[in-house]
């Protein structure tokens, strides 16, 4: 399989610049580095412990399902009149779009697209670029889309998972609907304000309190499974099929609902790099899809044998002494399911950064021992501010569920339409057994996108507004940089030129090693040109550094540094870092002793450029452009923290440039 290649990011930033490390501009930078062939990633086992962490983790978004998804779709069936035995149709679609979507769609198939190990849609644009062995825009764009929605997902769900399962609180105390939303906004300000500390220490309880919830939701759903025993003919797809049938286009609010036992189904992917494929495989197949249905199945008996429950029929299913234990055990379980959707914006986040997609943001480290821990202090305030005015304009999870599915049905479309690409290019799969495969499972999520779609006047909007939003953040980013580095490669000096003239005339020779980090390797650095200008001095021994984000998630040591001298005190490196690693330049750096060439921290310097933009000067984007790339630009977070360089040992030297 060629290398894959992140699409062209590269336009070179400088990495004083806020644009994060991208690919290799010169075919040459990676010409020495080899990632790990396709399929050498080793997963980890499925212990019993990795299968329990699994369940507090992935399956947290749509484990919370039950609470909301076949009361909202009763609630539509109601207001187009539909028979009672409808719950037998919408049980049936509830049932057989988990079995589609999740278990033949992601668990079957997805799952076996990691790249090294890594899911998540950034990691399938990946994989298929590196399948069509080409930089097409069109797919990068549809990785954008598809992080954007993503995003809006984001801040949905802690919203829509809290607020229902409060709500529970107004069957054991009458009269509680007054403080459903002062609850929920309590719970998720201090959600969102431990994202701060880390989530190591109490993660450890996620997985037995999911499996409590699981088990509980099993238990609960098997005592009502024979009220009316008529509801196992929903096993039969045809019971799905007919509804649909019979009522036509009144189906599609219907379906627009029955949607949301799918959501959080992103996550089995997303999250797959942390546990492994078998591990997600296994707690699907064995613990949550059962709970699950049996579940859907329970409810939909007891509103067939008693059609009053439809009011909210997951929390009626307990009997009333155990109303109290089982609203909060709901929301244990919805904080969980939070927790994992902020956990996995912060991941993306990271990913959007090192792919050049977003400005650098600061990221913090918050575990000593697990990687993937992080915390993005940013990202965590636009979130929390998200959510807590979508909890006040919308004030229950009935209302907002209208909300809620746009932005999933959108990320599913676009995870299926890479998927084709990865299974005919990548696999080797003929056109007729992927088209037999995934049009059927392509066309269902169509259907339901556009029953979402119909939701877009009531609430549908809020998710499609914040993915507009950061797609324009995205892109004015990304052109931006590119504008900038254009007009900074048209007036600046090749280095190998540059290089030449000093070997022959030196300026004054100090002793010492300097480090220059730029965006393009073939040109001078700005700050060694102001070095030379201003100090009138060359150290002993100067590198020009850029650093390149691969297009896999970790990059091993052996393929971490490449070497070229340029001239007697010239050296050209790169450093290549996965998408899901934080640079740390001093340390990759150390490993070019084994190549002969030592970096002594105290005799070290590095040299960064600091740029000021002036706007409205040379028009090189629409002014509003200008100025939202200006402020995104001067918002980023310092180089020095975010390549690890030692803050002592950094030099800066400012540059003026005209946008």
């Amino acid at each position: 399989m060629p290398e894959t290649q992140v699409p062209p990011q590269k336009a070179g930033h400088d990495p004083m610049s806020p644009l994060a490390p991208s690919t290799p501009a010169d075919p040459r930078a990676g010409a020495e580095l080899h990632d790990a062939p396709e399929g050498q990633h080793h997963h980890p086992k499925a212990s019993p412990a990795l299968v329990l962490s699994c369940l507090g983790v992935v399956f947290g978004d749509i484990g919370t399902s039950p609470l909301y998804a076949l009361r909202e779709s009763l609630v539509h069936a109601r207001e187009h009149h539909m028979a009672e035995t409808a719950v037998i149709g919408i049980v049936s679609m509830l049932f057989w779009t988990v079995v589609l979507i999740v278990t033949v769609k992601y668990v079957i198939l997805i799952l076996r697209a990691d790249n090294n190990g890594e899911g998540g849609t950034l990691s399938l644009v990946a994989k298929a670029q590196g399948a069509l062995g080409r930089r097409a825009w069109w797919l990068y764009l549809t990785g954008v889309v598809g992080v954007s929605l993503f995003f809006g997902d984001a801040i949905i769900t802690p919203a829509m998972s809290v607020m229902s399962a409060v709500e529970g609180m107004d069957l054991v105390f009458p009269g509680f609907g007054k403080w459903v939303v002062p609850v929920t906004l309590a719970i998720v300000i201090a959600l969102f304000w431990v994202q701060r500390s880390g989530t190591e220490a109490v993660s450890r309880l996620f997985g037995p309190v999911m499996l409590v919830w699981f088990g509980t939701m099993a238990v609960l759903g098997a005592l009502h499974l024979f009220d009316d025993a008529r509801i196992l003919q929903a096993l039969n797809p045809l019971r799905a099929a007919s509804f649909i049938a019979t009522n036509g286009f009144g189906a599609l609010p219907v379906m627009g609902s029955v949607f949301l036992a799918v959501t959080g189904a992103e996550a089995l992917y997303a999250d797959m790099g942390h546990f492994g494929r078998r591990p997600v495989r296994i707690s699907w197949l064995a613990i949550v899809f059962p709970a699950l249905a049996i579940s859907y199945f329970g409810q939909g008996a007891m509103v067939l044998s008693h059609p009053e429950t439809a009011v909210n029929p997951f929390f009626l299913l307990a009997p009333s002494w155990f109303t109290l234990p089982l609203v909060l055990l709901a929301t244990a379980a919805t904080v969980i399911a939070s927790q994992a959707v902020i956990s996995g914006a912060f991941s993306v986040s990271q990913q959007a950064v090192q792919l050049g997609l977003l400005p650098r943001l600061e990221i913090q480290h918050t575990s000593d021992t697990q990687a993937g821990q992080i915390y993005m202090p940013r990202v965590n305030t636009m979130l929390m501010v998200g959510v807590c005015a979508l909890v006040l304009a919308f004030g229950s999870s009935a209302r907002l569920a209208s909300a809620y599915g746009i932005a999933v049905t959108g990320d599913m479309v676009i995870t299926s339409i890479l998927a084709i690409i990865v299974f005919r290019f990548s696999w080797g799969w003929r056109w007729p057994v992927v088209l037999a495969i995934m049009l059927p499972i392509l066309a269902v999520e169509l259907i339901f996108f556009y029953a979402n779609i119909l939701k877009v006047p009531d609430g549908g909007y809020i998710p499609l507004l914040f993915a507009v939003v950061v797609i324009t953040f995205m892109v004015v980013w990304m052109r931006g940089s590119q504008l900038i580095q254009q007009k900074l490669s048209a007036e600046s000096v090749q280095i190998d030129f540059l290089a030449g003239k000093l070997t022959d005339s030196p300026p004054t020779i100090v002793p010492g090693t300097a480090v220059f980090l730029t965006a393009d390797p073939a040109i001078a650095p700005p700050a060694l040109m102001h070095n030379l200008k201003h100090n009138r001095v060359l150290h002993e021994r100067n590198f020009i550094v850029k650093v390149e984000t691969a297009p896999t998630p970790t990059v091993s040591d052996e393929n971490r540094i490449r070497i070229e001298q340029i001239a007697p005190r010239f050296w050209r490196v790169w450093l290549r870092f996965g998408y899901m690693e934080q640079p740390n330049v001093p340390r990759a750096l150390a490993l070019a002793k084994e190549r002969g060439h030592k970096f002594d921290i105290m005799s070290t310097s590095y040299f960064l450029n600091r740029r000021s933009l002036r706007v409205g000067k040379a028009r090189v984007m629409p002014l509003w452009a200008s100025r939202l790339y200006a402020g995104m630009y001067r918002s980023a977070s310092e180089p020095t923290n975010f390549y690890r360089l030692p803050s002592n040992r950094v030099v800066e030297l400012g540059q003026q440039i005209n946008i």
